[in-house]
């Protein structure tokens, strides 16, 4: 077995065998997180590698950026499921795992004779986590598993973007990473309950739970959120606004307190149409164009030091670069270097028992030497 590759003692997850089968990035993301907090988790990639390996940016040895993130922390083996003996493979390491990750479209993981209810039986304590665009049952359980559609279909688009502009979609896979949590929360749930189970968890069901309370608001009051730019129904003013250097300042009040603290700071505390919520929202446009002013006769430096004064909530907008000098940042050690590469630390901090980021993605098949190791301890029972 290749050096290095046993979890540290003290990591929560440690123990805990997960095989993953999934592609691109949601599933990938879900193995990952257990992964961070120490499980041992077996990426099993097709021949000729996975199809992160080919998406995107590449590092100096020719890996893909996004192989390199998703897939860090995990052991990589290469099966073909095609092949008859790697499907007995397979079904060995699942003999003693304790959770399969899978986002095949619906259907094909029986296809491949691994049909759940039989995993579950030779394997009691199994747990089989399904990421899907649509989920397992429904009319569009076969469409493809995009974050884009979901995205579209969520309401998330169609309140995303200027007044006058087209519905925008988000810049970075945010619906897959909200599914990726939301399949590792629902994993460790589901290993709490002590029992076998299917976890099936969609990219749109994930996204709407992002939408917080507009469904009730549309059934209730018949309410659509209309598309505002940066702008929000419930804290007005909340956008972003140019300083007199060029950079912009974000600023979000919402309560009555910060907005008064806000409307005195920049001189209109005492006109009558800004001091309450009800005022503000009907006087949006006169708001922002006071808000606007005011930071434009204003370094973003000083911007920030007034708000931070009247203890109000703004922010500077950073790029990537600003935000790897960021001083909080570096003391927050939000980011961490390994294999030489810079990327996200693990998502939470535990005070005992933390996560770590161990390695990078592997390159294909840097651990096909411990698929005999972990099959002959573990004969299928029927294989």
């Amino acid at each position: 077995m290749t050096a290095g590759l046993t979890p540290a003692p003290s990591m929560p997850l440690d123990g805990l065998r997960v095989v993953d089968l999934s592609s691109v990035f949601a599933g990938p993301h879900c193995a990952r997180y257990l992964a961070d907090f120490g499980a041992d988790v077996i990426k099993v990639e097709r021949p000729g590698g996975d199809t992160v390996r080919n998406m995107g940016w590449r590092d100096a040895h020719g890996e893909t950026l996004w192989w390199r993130l998703v897939n860090r922390n995990k052991r990589c083996v290469t099966l073909d499921l095609k092949a008859a003996d790697d499907l007995v493979l397979l079904r060995r390491l699942l003999w003693a795992a304790d959770v399969l990750v899978e986002n095949f479209r619906p259907g094909k993981l029986e296809a491949l004779g691994l049909v759940p209810d039989e995993l579950i039986e030779a394997n009691p304590k199994l747990v089989i986590v399904r990421l899907t665009g649509f989920g397992q049952d429904g009319p569009y359980r076969d469409r493809p598993g995009f974050a884009t559609l979901a995205e579209a279909m969520s309401g998330f688009a169609s309140m995303n973007g200027e007044a006058d502009g087209a519905p925008l979609l988000p810049p970075v896979a945010l619906t897959d990473e909200i599914a990726g949590l939301a399949g590792a929360f629902a994993t460790m749930v589901a290993l709490r309950s002590g029992v076998g189970q299917v976890v099936d968890v969609n990219l749109l069901e994930s996204m709407s739970q992002a939408m917080g309370p507009l469904m009730t608001a549309w059934h209730t009051e018949g309410y659509l959120q209309p598309r505002l730019g940066s702008g929000i129904p419930y804290s007005v003013p909340r956008g972003t606004y140019q300083a007199s250097d060029g950079g912009w300042l974000a600023v979000s009040t919402s309560s009555d307190s910060v907005a008064a603290r806000v409307m005195a700071m920049i001189g209109i505390g005492d006109d009558e149409r800004f001091t309450t919520f009800e005022g503000r929202m009907a006087h949006r446009a006169e708001l922002d164009a006071a808000m606007a002013e005011w930071v434009s006769q204003r370094t973003l430096a000083e911007a920030v030091a007034a708000f931070d004064n009247a203890q109000a909530a703004a922010a500077p907008v950073l790029n990537m670069e600003q935000l790897a000098d960021d001083p909080h940042a570096r003391a927050r050690d939000v980011f961490v270097e390994v294999d030489g590469l810079r990327q996200q630390n693990v998502i939470a901090r535990l005070s005992a028992t933390p996560g770590q980021v161990r390695w990078t993605g592997r390159t294909e098949g840097t651990d096909n030497d411990c698929l005999a190791d972990l099959t002959d301890a573990n004969p299928w029972p029927n294989p």
